[in-house]
Parts: structure tokens; C-alpha cells; sequence
């Protein structure tokens, strides 16, 4: 049975009706939680897209057997592709003062430095060898970092547009569902780098990654913490319900479990608050709109200037965020035995 925890906020529910995955059952009930099938109650309404301006209100619905939380309604795959085709990255946003300025800085010592000190959310900075899958590489600027850190990078990527800038950067990228890539050789590591929350599946999709790793490989992954303190801090604002593409919201917990159930071990789980998702949750508090890109977003100036006073004038409080296991971000990494 659903029950309500929070007041609801009713809004516009917009021009976009998304399809449930679950079908209803003969009592009319609809399915459950993602990961056990167990029924939700409603921790939040009146969500809407601060980032990229989508139609639609959505709620956050928190298993009662699991306590794993989720995006309701969930898109189907197909609707979820058409979303990402027409409005992720700013509707495929290139050659801006943003896009160019974040190439020169994401190749620069300036952000190895950074990453020292703010948390590496995308193990840019991991260094090693052997074969390395980065699941969602988009136009594989990540698979440039891994590769000049030692990796042998290869890509998975659902965009053709992205994956054909990321083959002509050299690397081996390939279009299909995780769940349909059969590997000649297995991989070393398979990265997750904010991937795993918008999966429909993310129950399958530790599996698939199980099955194309070597023994002994690991798996990489980051994730917004659903018990982040900005969260609460930011309420509806938070940068990272970025519904309807987040589905799923792990906690350390949950995401830990699943980790578990899935075959993985030495299963290590750290919290970290980037600067840059405070900025992003601020920006978004001060400038989204209902129905509108929130552009602001990629202002570099702005961005930056946000990012500088989260960094280093709000740092106690990210510290003891971090400490108390309530940072922004969830970093995973856990071996197949």
C-alpha cells in the first residue's frame, strides 16, 4: 500500500505524460520497488527539472521493505532515449565558452590540482593498467584522461553522435545496450561514473558489469547520496533529483546491498561534496525556471565563482558533511572475486 510522509505540492503536471514501467496489477495497484518489488511511500512531490527544462512533475517514492528510493513515474526506455536525444547537454551544446574552457581545463594541471583538493567524482585521477570500459562516455573525454593515466580505455556510449566524436578521438566505442556487449577480451575495471542513477535497471546493470569484468576486476562507481546533507539543505532545488533522467537514489546502504546481492566484494563506499554541485544546487535555487533550460548552469564565470565560495568558505561545513556520511556524492569501488 502507498502512503504519504510529506505535504504534497500540487503543480502543472505539464504536456509530457511518461508511461509507467510497471504494469498495474488486477487490484489496479502499481508495481513496486526497483530493486525488491515491495511497496513505496511518498517522501517528496512536485519535482521538476531545474537543469533542463523538461514538462512534467515527478515525486520521490522510498521503498518500505529496502529503503531504496526512487523517481515516480518511471519513464519507459523509449521515452527515457527521446529525453536524452533532445535535451541532454544542453540539446548537444559545442564550441560555447563553456564547452571550450572546460576541454582546456579538464587537460590542464589546474584540474589534477582541483581534484586534489575537491574529490575526484570521476576517478579521472586514478592511475593503472590493463583494459578499462567507461560505461556512458559520452564524446569520451573521460576515455582521454584513463588513457593518459595508463588505462587501455574502451567506451559505451547509446548516443551515436557522441560515441562518432569519441572514435575520432581513436577509441573503440560501441552503441549498444550494456546488457547486449559481448566483449572479446573481459575488462581490468568498468567505471560508472554517474551512470548507475539513471539506470531503469540497476539491479541488471551490476550484473552485466559482473559478467564482462576479468576475476579480480573492479568496478568504479559515483552517484549522488540520496542522505546528502544538500539535499536537505537545498529541498527541492537539489541539483541532483535531476528528474526524470535520475531514477534511482542510493544511499551508502542501498548502493553498498546491491553491490552485494550482485556478486561484488571488498566493497568500499566514501562520501565526498565536489564544489561543483554546490554551485550547480545554488545556481539552480537562484535561477530555474519551470519549463526553461536553466543556462545559468553553464555559465563558466558564474559556475566558478559559486565553486570557489563552496570550496573555500563553506569548507567546514562540507568536512563535517563528508564526516558524518552525508556527502554530496557516493564514491563505490568493490572487486569481482
Amino acid at each position: 500500500m502507498l502512503r504519504k510522509t510529506t505535504d504534497s505540492i500540487r503543480e502543472p503536471q505539464g504536456e509530457i505524460a511518461f508511461e509507467r514501467i510497471g504494469k498495474l496489477s488486477e487490484t489496479g495497484e502499481e508495481n513496486g520497488c526497483l530493486l525488491c518489488g515491495s511497496a513505496l511511500e511518498v517522501m517528496l512531490t512536485g519535482l521538476t527539472d531545474n537543469r533542463l527544462g523538461t514538462l512534467g512533475t515527478f515525486e520521490i517514492r522510498r521503498c518500505l521493505h529496502c529503503g531504496f528510493e526512487q523517481t515516480f513515474p518511471v519513464p519507459t526506455l523509449s521515452k527515457l532515449t527521446e529525453l536524452y536525444e533532445a535535451h541532454y547537454n544542453f540539446g548537444g551544446e559545442s564550441d560555447t565558452m563553456y564547452t571550450r574552457l572546460r576541454e582546456r581545463f579538464l587537460f590542464s594541471f589546474l584540474h589534477r590540482m582541483w581534484a586534489w583538493i575537491d574529490g575526484d567524482v570521476a576517478f579521472h585521477q586514478q592511475r593503472g593498467t590493463g583494459r578499462l570500459l567507461d560505461i556512458g562516455c559520452n564524446e569520451g573525454r573521460g576515455l582521454r584522461l584513463y588513457a593518459r593515466n595508463g588505462f587501455q580505455a574502451d567506451g559505451l556510449e547509446l548516443n551515436e553522435n557522441a560515441a562518432r566524436v569519441a572514435r575520432a578521438a581513436g577509441f573503440d566505442v560501441n552503441t549498444c545496450l550494456l546488457e547486449e556487449f559481448e566483449p572479446a577480451t573481459r575488462y581490468d575495471v568498468a567505471v560508472l561514473s554517474n551512470v548507475l542513477e539513471h539506470s531503469l535497471e540497476p539491479r541488471q546493470m551490476l550484473l552485466d558489469v559482473y559478467r564482462i569484468l576479468s576475476p579480480g576486476g573492479q568496478i568504479w562507481i559515483s552517484c549522488p547520496n540520496s542522505e546528502s546533507w544538500l539535499r536537505k539543505a537545498f529541498g527541492r532545488s537539489w541539483i541532483n533529483w535531476h528528474v526524470p533522467f535520475h531514477i534511482s537514489h542510493f544511499s551508502a546502504k542501498t548502493l553498498r546491498g546491491l553491490l552485494e546481492e550482485t556478486g561484488f566484494t571488498s566493497v568500499d563506499v566514501r562520501k565526498i561534496t565536489p564544489a561543483l554541485w554546490v554551485a550547480q544546487s545554488t545556481i539552480a535555487r537562484i535561477f530555474a525556471k519551470y519549463g526553461r533550460k536553466t543556462w545559468q548552469l553553464r555559465n563558466p564565470f558564474l559556475t566558478l565563482l559559486f565553486m570557489i565560495i563552496a570550496r573555500f568558505f563553506l569548507f567546514p561545513g562540507l568536512w563535517i558533511g563528508n564526516r558524518t556520511g552525508h556527502g554530496d556524492c557516493l564514491l563505490a569501488v568493490a572487486t569481482k572475486t
